[in-house]
């Protein structure tokens, strides 16, 4: 029999009492404390928070699934759209144990330095994060104890899928409420740090005196309509200034400027993905404003579990269901997360964005975001982007990026899913694309293959 220490009245109650006082981490222990000593959280937390069989009493356990009949024994630990699409349209969710050793969940590189630069980052006058002597940030996160809400965001932006390469082949659907296929694309997505690099060669700034966060591209590659039409951002290290923003148009041979602030319309046709929506902040942090801590809690997430090597070691290929073609939702992975930060943010340098605020979720074990919903200028939910995460290593399989020491951690699949019009995006990673890019990490070439105006205009042709 197990005799329950703290409960889930105990868990909600403190969380509570806490929001207040700042974002510090762990309930019986600071998190990163424990983290420091061997990656593992479990002394942070009680077990009613590692176990979502004592959170729910018994209801529910690792190994069931999360269907209509049974969503409302966990209707708080999900944002609001999840639980629709439970509850109204079908999804059904596999629930399986909560991950407690941080270093699979996030590269062990960022853990490390997140670790050894603790206390070294603060933000300038302007807002921006900073080193110690006043340069642009040297590599981890800034603020792995964030002390509010704007650490929070500031911390993940400067960093997006934590590699200072990343090359991301993508399988884009875009479907109708029913799940019936509307537009079908291959793209791949390459971001380069241009600061805060661990890894590759130069290290921490890439050029030009850090004065560029990121570079990054995508590249269209099927189908042979939109084939070769890419676009590129450019992010100054200042977060008050937009990315220089520019695409390549196959029909007219050529590389166009963009309006730098037009990131609130779909990135093609069919989508419901604008470039607002990227990694769920996807524009400069300073852009946005009035950022502020709404929920402190356990969660429901996708954080780990999702990659489909496993199953489908050549393809990655989700398995899918829901609608009548059963083809709406990823087969999805969730687990409890025993704490998150729910954190708010209203689009302050958009005075014509079609959103009021976001909302996003964030695993305090890496801060890392996990869903986001939009809302529309009524207030009212208008879209969701959740991301399933994983360490690409399962029964026997594993991948490591071409370059990496260890398998890969990445994001494995994105629901953007327009709720108002029930039309859905779906992206899942996979190996390779149509053209013959492939996945890959830490490429150290990747910054004149794939991220300027000559490499675009290339590559389009």
């Amino acid at each position: 029999m197990h005799i329950k220490k703290y409960g889930r009245d105990y868990s909600r109650r403190h969380f509570l009492q806490t929001m207040g006082a700042g974002f510090t981490a762990g309930v019986l222990a600071p998190l990163w404390d424990v983290i420091a000593e061997d990656g593992d959280i479990t002394k942070a937390y009680p077990e009613e928070l590692l176990s979502l069989d004592l959170y729910t009493k018994g209801k529910l356990k690792a190994g069931q699934q999360l269907t209509a009949d049974n969503v409302d024994y966990v209707k708080d630990l999900l944002d609001d759209v999840t639980y629709i699409q439970v509850k109204q349209q079908g999804r059904i969710i596999d629930l399986a144990e909560t991950t407690t050793n941080v270093m699979v969940m996030n590269p062990p590189p960022y853990i490390e330095a997140s670790l050894k630069n603790m206390g070294q980052a603060k933000f300038d006058e302007k807002g921006n994060v900073v080193a110690a002597d006043g340069g642009p940030w040297i590599g981890g996160n800034p603020f792995p104890k964030p002390k509010d809400a704007a650490e929070v965001i500031a911390g993940h932006n400067l960093s997006w899928g934590r590699y200072d390469v990343a090359q991301y082949c993508i399988d884009e659907f875009d479907m109708d409420g029913e799940g019936n296929e509307q537009y079908h694309y291959n793209f791949w997505w390459c971001e380069v740090a241009g600061t805060g690099r661990i890894s590759v060669d130069p290290k921490p700034i890439l050029r030009d005196n850090g004065k560029y966060l990121r570079y990054q591209s995508a590249v269209w590659t099927y189908p042979n309509d939109v084939k070769g039409t890419s676009i590129l951002n450019i992010w100054p290290y200042d977060a008050t200034q937009y990315p220089d923003f520019f695409g390549y148009l196959p029909a007219f041979k050529r590389v166009r400027r963009f309006p730098t602030n037009q990131r609130f319309e779909p990135v093609i046709a069919g989508s419901t993905f604008f470039l607002t929506d990227a990694w769920m902040t996807g524009d400069p942090t300073l852009t946005w404003g009035n950022f502020k801590l709404i929920g402190r809690g356990p969660a429901l997430c996708c954080v780990h579990d999702n990659w489909q090597g496993g199953r489908d070691p050549e393809n990655w290929k989700h398995l899918r269901h829901g609608g009548k073609a059963n083809q709406k939702f990823f087969n999805t992975v969730m687990q409890l997360c025993p704490e998150v930060y729910i954190v708010e943010l209203e689009p302050t340098g958009y005075p014509r964005a079609p959103y009021s605020k976001k909302r996003i979720w964030y695993d305090a074990r890496h801060v890392t975001p996990q869903v986001m919903n939009s809302y529309d200028r009524r207030g009212q939910v208008w879209k969701q982007w959740e991301g399933g995460f994983d360490w690409y290593e399962k029964n026997g399989h594993s991948y490591n990026g071409e370059r990496l020491p260890h398998p890969v951690w990445s994001w494995t699949h994105v629901h953007s899913h327009d709720i108002q019009s029930d039309r859905i995006t779906s992206f899942e990673h996979v190996p390779r694309v149509v053209g013959g890019i492939t996945c890959n990490m830490n490429n150290p070439d990747a910054y004149d293959q794939f991220t300027t105006e000559a490499a675009i205009r290339r590559l389009g042709t």
